[in-house]
């Protein structure tokens, strides 16, 4: 009887974690492919919200990343964002630094952002993670089309 209330009240702190937003201001976050680090599984993720750069439209791009620690100790995972449109270079957005713990989730953490004025190309996010004593992952991608309603 008292494991089920436990269970009971576990449950209802889950589902009440559930329903509280990430991230309030964000209109919608969309993750890409998966690469790891270690023992930690990595997705870069990006989202797009309108905004104005004098009279012209613009969006705000920002990378986030979405870490999972399989391993059993904590770790600090080091990580850096870039972006590119449309093809172009790639440019750094923002960099950082998260502790993991063991069996823990991070994420969406915001990386980095840039205000691009709207125009028809596609903008490109790529995310890369650095566990402490692993090496640097491969690209995680994520892209979006700037100017989408």
């Amino acid at each position: 009887m008292q494991l089920r209330r436990i269970g009971m009240a576990l449950g209802a702190a889950a589902l009440t974690m559930l329903s509280i937003p990430g991230n309030a201001h964000a209109v919608g976050i969309a993750c890409g492919g998966g690469v790891s680090t270690g023992r930690v599984p990595v997705n870069g993720c990006i989202s797009a919200q309108r905004g104005s750069v004098g009279a012209f439209p613009s969006r705000e791009m920002t990378a986030y990343i979405k870490a999972r620690n399989t391993g059993t100790r904590g770790i600090n995972v080091a990580y850096e964002a870039f972006a590119r449109p449309d093809g172009g270079s790639w440019a750094k957005v923002g960099s950082g630094r998260s502790y993991v713990g063991a069996g823990q989730e991070i994420g969406p953490v915001e990386v980095g952002s840039t205000t691009r004025v709207c125009a028809p190309v596609k903008v490109e996010i790529r995310v890369h993670a650095r566990a402490d004593g692993a090496a640097w992952s491969g690209w995680s991608p994520a892209s979006t089309k700037q100017c989408q309603t």
